[in-house]
């Protein structure tokens, strides 16, 4: 499982021309499953991405996280986060879990987010636009 963390001032996602979900301030979260996810490391990670201090204290420093500014998440799927160009430039993506399991799994991640905070996602399998502004900018790979 692979995680892409980023600091956002907003973000939103649409398909088809309608946005289908915005956060303001929060966290702007690409993810992508392979073979062998499950539980623990949804649970782990979700863990992870909510308690990650990215956010600014009073003094400036990186030193607050999603759920103690209030912040949302914005959550889309990315099978390309598991491309793999190492025969050429065309990337394979056989190493990205199949739609069918991995829709669970990503299912089951926006849930365990949203024990603690508010979270909207884009539309698993669609084309989808993402749009957002990167505070810092600040952006975390999280992989387990």
């Amino acid at each position: 499982m692979r995680v892409v963390v980023q600091r956002a001032r907003d973000a939103s996602v649409s398909v088809e021309n309608q946005v289908v979900g915005h956060i303001d301030e929060g966290l702007m979260i690409l993810v992508g499953f392979t073979e062998g996810d499950n539980l623990e490391k949804i649970q782990y990670l979700a863990k992870k991405c909510l308690n990650l201090r990215i956010f600014p204290d009073e003094n400036g420093v990186m030193n607050k996280s999603v759920l103690e500014v209030g912040g949302s998440i914005l959550s889309v799927s990315q099978f390309t986060l598991y491309a793999d160009t190492n025969k050429g430039n065309r990337p394979s993506y056989v190493h990205a879990l199949n739609g069918d399991e991995a829709v669970k799994l990503y299912d089951c991640f926006n849930e365990e987010l949203r024990k603690e905070v508010v979270v909207e996602t884009g539309v698993f399998g669609a084309d989808m636009e993402v749009s957002f502004t990167n505070m810092g900018p600040t952006t975390i790979l999280i992989e387990r």
